[in-house]
C-alpha cells in the first residue's frame, strides 16, 4: 500500500513562500531600486550551504545579466527574484546597476537610436 499523496501546489505560491520565507518584497535598502534592466553581476562564488537559488543567480551573473534575463533563466516572478537578490545584496555578493551610465540619465536616447526604432517599425 503506497503513502497518502500531499497535494501539490499548482500556483508554485508554496514553493515561493519557501523561497523567500515569507517576504513579499525586497523591503528597503538598494534592492528596493531594482527593475527588469536593472543588471546584475556576481561579486563572490557561491558558498556552501547557500540556498541554491542564491547559488544558481551567483553563477549566472558572473558576467552582467538583467534581472528580466535572470528571471527568466531561473523560471522565477520578478517579485520573488528581487527578494532573492536583495538577500545577496545585502551580503555583499552581488552588486546591481542601472544599465545606463549616471552621465546619460535624462537626457533619454539619442536621435541615431530613435531613427533606427523608427526605421525598425516602419518594416513591420
Amino acid at each position: 500500500m503506497s503513502s497518502p499523496r500531499r497535494p501539490t501546489d499548482p500556483s508554485g505560491l508554496e514553493r515561493y513562500y519557501v523561497l523567500t520565507g515569507g517576504r513579499s518584497g525586497p523591503g528597503g535598502g538598494p534592492a528596493a531600486a531594482l527593475d527588469v534592466a536593472t543588471l546584475v553581476v556576481s561579486r563572490a562564488a557561491p558558498a556552501p550551504g547557500m540556498q541554491p537559488e542564491h547559488e544558481e543567480i551567483l553563477r549566472r551573473c558572473r558576467e552582467p545579466l538583467s534581472v528580466a534575463e535572470l528571471g527568466a533563466h531561473l523560471e522565477l516572478p520578478f517579485n520573488i527574484l528581487a527578494v532573492l537578490l536583495a538577500d545577496l545584496l545585502d551580503a555583499g555578493r552581488v552588486e546591481a546597476r542601472h544599465p545606463l551610465p549616471e552621465s546619460d540619465t535624462g537626457r533619454g536616447p539619442g536621435r541615431a537610436l530613435l531613427e533606427e526604432v523608427l526605421r525598425g517599425l516602419q518594416r513591420l
